[in-house]
């Protein structure tokens, strides 16, 4: 009963999901264009809440646990997990304040409305996971502008999402980078709930019913660090601990 309901409910969010991304491309492309950075960033903001908003037709909750005080006037590294697509806009929604640039793979930059534009245009990095030559100067530059601007950097270690919420071991050479390039950086580490049952289905029709939970775990300084490996390791150990999968 409940995956039969999720078929007309899943038409009516694809629709109203589809319509939010092709109203907010011209308007990012003017804010952009014409307004600036700022005014960018705001219609960007303003997508993402619409994207969550867009997902309670599925009956999608969205829980956000931040009990810390994360300074804004600094650049930060946030590390997740990564269960679906629908990780990414409760984090640009919530950490809005931070300005959020994501390092994603490069097929994304392309034929999504409002989506391949922002990952283009907004400060984000795009990277072709079977080309070093270029992954790398892409990343030390991306990680230089997120120093000099007090920007935030979103990166997926697992690499790939994980279908069923079991959480894949980290690959490091990303973050390694990143540390290298963002000295002053603060380590968010976030752990994400619940977000594949969303896919649990497949593409078609979507989970519906789902509560989707974020948890901001203690933030760390970068330049506290001796061993960014050890780092790394308690990083990825601090956001795998906290996962939790059922059915």
């Amino acid at each position: 009963m409940r995956k039969l309901l999720a078929y007309p409910l899943t038409i009516l969010y694809l629709i109203v999901f589809g319509i939010s991304l092709l109203i907010f491309h011209p308007i990012q492309w003017f804010c952009l264009n014409v307004l600036g950075y700022q005014a960018h960033k705001l219609s960007v903001d303003a997508l993402q809440f619409c994207l969550l908003r867009c997902l309670h037709i599925l009956g999608t909750r969205f829980t956000w646990n931040n009990p810390h005080i994360i300074p804004k006037n600094k650049p930060l590294i946030i590390v997740s997990n990564h269960q679906s697509m629908y990780d990414i806009s409760p984090i640009m929604w919530f950490m809005r304040q931070h300005h959020i640039k994501f390092v994603s793979k490069k097929e994304l930059g392309k034929g999504i409305p409002s989506v391949s534009y922002n990952l283009r245009h907004g400060g984000s990095v795009l990277i072709d996971r079977k080309n070093p030559r270029q992954a790398l100067p892409a990343m030390l530059q991306f990680g230089e502008y997120i120093e000099n601007n007090n920007r935030t950097a979103v990166i997926f270690p697992e690499g790939t999402r994980s279908k069923d919420g079991t959480p894949k071991p980290f690959k490091t050479k990303g973050l390694e980078l990143l540390f290298k390039k963002i000295p002053s950086a603060i380590i968010v580490p976030i752990t994400v709930n619940n977000s594949w049952k969303m896919l649990r289905y497949g593409k078609f029709p979507m989970g519906i019913g789902n509560h989707l939970k974020f948890t901001v775990h203690q933030p760390i300084e970068l330049n506290t660090a001796d061993d960014h490996k050890q780092l790394i390791t308690h990083v990825e150990q601090t956001i795998t601990k906290a996962i939790k999968i059922d059915s």
